[in-house]
């Protein structure tokens, strides 16, 4: 289960005073002869890019450039570590232990690093991609293993997470920053869940709505739920898919009606 937070009695709060966000998108997964997603133009958009490292996609070539388009905009850079299948895009759960998740995050971390460093700019958090994203997030032996990697790279390292998951509540444990993170374009369930990509509608289709639950999440920390309630999402920062046909259209509009209604959009800061 994609868990994002859990369902509370609270009220939702009011809109805070003065908001600000990271807008962070997934980049850098073309391989060898095939291109996804348009990353140049993406860049105009978002504060932190995520960048494949070469497990679900990438290769060598596909990160140098990605970093050194990413230095060039002053944008915050992360390493994207995802499971080892290319053909699946890393959205294919596969049985892997703790310790299998602490050395393929290190691996994946110490690639894009020497990249970044090579290029004269430094990396800044770490967020796990898909299918190890979504399984660290539920259970507490993974994410512990994958914070223990974030950590023993690089203590300053930021560990990007679902919010309200197991991966947020494993950095806390260990005394290393995280952000936790919500998703414009994703249905949640009542219980904070992401709703499953197999369920109709789990993936939001429509770039206006996708931006009015941006600024929801931003200024009142809420989503409306699949039922029709609300619940409480309180995010540092916001995913927008990077793979996606619309991603573009997406990102420009989310920008601009963050920023319409006085959200400030930059990378995140703990």
């Amino acid at each position: 289960m994609e868990k994002a937070t859990q369902k509370t009695s609270h009220p939702i709060q009011p809109d805070i005073s003065s908001p600000r966000i990271d807008l962070n998108s997934d980049m850098g997964e073309s391989f060898g002869a095939y291109r996804i997603g348009q990353d140049e133009r993406l860049l105009d958009y978002v504060s932190s890019a995520n960048i494949a490292c070469g497990f679900h996609a990438g290769d060598p070539g596909v990160m140098r450039r990605t970093v050194r388009l990413c230095l060039d905009r002053g944008v915050a850079i992360g390493a994207h570590p995802g499971l080892p299948d290319l053909a699946g895009f890393g959205r294919r759960e596969l049985k892997i232990t703790a310790g299998e998740a602490y050395e393929l995050t290190v691996y994946q971390i110490g690639a894009l690093q020497a990249f970044v460093r090579a290029e004269g700019g430094a990396l800044r958090h770490v967020k796990p991609h898909g299918a190890l994203y979504n399984m660290a997030a539920a259970d507490p032996a993974l994410a512990a293993a994958i914070a223990e990697a974030v950590q023993r790279v690089d203590p300053a390292l930021v560990l990007f997470g679902l919010a309200g998951s197991e991966l947020i509540r494993a950095a806390a444990r260990i005394g290393l920053r995280a952000a936790a993170e919500a998703f414009a374009d994703r249905a949640y369930r009542p219980d904070g869940a992401l709703a499953p990509r197999s369920e109709r509608g789990a993936v939001i289709a429509d770039a206006e709505a996708a931006a009015r639950q941006a600024v929801r999440i931003a200024r009142q920390r809420s989503v409306t739920a699949t039922d029709g309630h609300d619940i409480v999402v309180a995010a540092d920062t916001l995913c927008i898919h990077g793979d996606g046909p619309h991603a573009l259209e997406f990102a420009a509009r989310i920008r601009q009606e963050l920023e319409a209604a006085g959200v400030t959009v930059r990378a995140f800061e703990p």
